[in-house]
């Protein structure tokens, strides 16, 4: 999703680069906590002693095995700190310019100004902590020999809108600024058609409908997305039943289509669990365990992911004016759970 150009329906939230640090280089920096300053969390105690670290990447390095006190390993950041001398390593930074790679790439439509590519699931969109290559990025930069716009900066070059790691289906990306440009500008009016497949635990009710609310981060955990009473943004999901599998009136699980009207992190996944009718698969939105027999139909396709596709895109191209519109079929592992889905009774 991708009201900000980059606030797609899709995740990440890369830190940027570390610079300037001391110890930068691949060194360390060494803090020593007097009993006055014991008590509060490891992590937060820190990161106020060292400004030019972020807490998330002191986190990020004490998970990693990074942080000793008194030549003893500490490895957890929300225990409690303790007088000592602390000692962070800090590896050099890696460089911020992804690199191109040549990896599989399904390209639906592309011209001088523009690709259209149906992405793989498990194929993150751009490098972030702990995804630094691999990614549609790195795959298009080699597709494209380079000819990406720059607008997205050096780590998301082209990149207008996002997909979840683990969403598949239809992205565009702007090989030039006016077309990044031009793409932005159709995602903030809303003038995108996107519509996603979703597999579903159990059915939303009614069978057709839009759900609106605001979304923003959890109060209870930063991690995930969740709908709010006040701030956040606004978010609008428009979403139909379009086949329904298991006993009626209450089916065990459904095929919905989500059209958006805007474009939030996570907007389709927080909407269908606030619905009570989460994808199927899905890792953090999924909460509690769908009935035995789709369960079952889940461990045989093999699906490890949420069931959630990107199925049509279209627009308006921006410099051409000709008018676009891109459909895929949901790929083997969803296809495979909606057929064992469709034989529930």
């Amino acid at each position: 999703m991708a009201e900000d150009a980059d606030d797609d329906i899709e995740e990440f939230g890369a830190e940027p680069p570390q610079t300037g640090l001391p110890g930068a280089d691949g060194g360390s920096v060494s803090v020593l906590l007097g009993p006055d300053e014991a008590g509060g969390r490891l992590d937060k105690t820190l990161a106020a002693r060292l400004p030019d670290l972020s807490r998330s990447r002191i986190q990020a390095l004490i998970a990693e095995g990074a942080l000793t006190r008194d030549g003893a390993p500490s490895a957890d950041p929300s225990a409690k700190a303790a007088p000592g001398l602390y000692v962070l390593a800090t590896p050099a930074p890696k460089p911020a310019e992804p690199e191109a790679q040549d990896l599989p790439l399904v390209v639906l439509y592309e011209d001088d100004d523009l690709i259209v590519v149906d992405k793989a699931a498990g194929m993150a969109v751009h490098p972030a902590p702990g995804v630094e290559d691999g990614t549609l990025v790195n795959a298009l930069l080699h597709h494209c020999a380079g000819g990406l716009s720059g607008i997205g900066g050096v780590a998301r070059p082209g990149i207008v809108h996002r997909l979840d790691k683990d969403t598949s289906g239809v992205m565009v990306a702007a090989k030039t600024d006016r077309a990044h440009a031009g793409l932005s500008a159709l995602f903030a009016a809303h003038d995108i058609e996107r519509i996603y497949l979703a597999l579903t635990r159990g059915a939303p009710h009614p069978a057709r409908g839009t759900i609106e609310t605001r979304i923003g981060r959890s109060q209870h955990d930063r991690k995930k997305m969740a709908v709010l009473r006040s701030g956040g943004r606004e978010a609008v999901t428009h979403y139909a039943v379009e086949r329904s599998f298991g006993p009626q009136p209450k089916p065990l699980a459904a095929r919905v289509a989500c059209r958006l009207e805007t474009g939030r992190t996570h907007q389709i996944r927080v909407h269908l669990a606030a619905k009570g009718a989460p994808c199927l698969g899905d890792p953090i939105y999924g909460s509690g365990a769908p009935a035995g027999p789709v369960r079952e139909a889940l461990a045989a396709s093999g699906l490890r992911r949420q069931a959630l596709h990107a199925a049509v895109l279209g627009f308006v191209h921006p410099v051409t004016g000709k008018a676009l519109r891109f459909e895929t079929p949901p790929p083997a592992d969803m296809a495979d759970l909606e057929r064992r889905l469709s034989t529930l009774s």
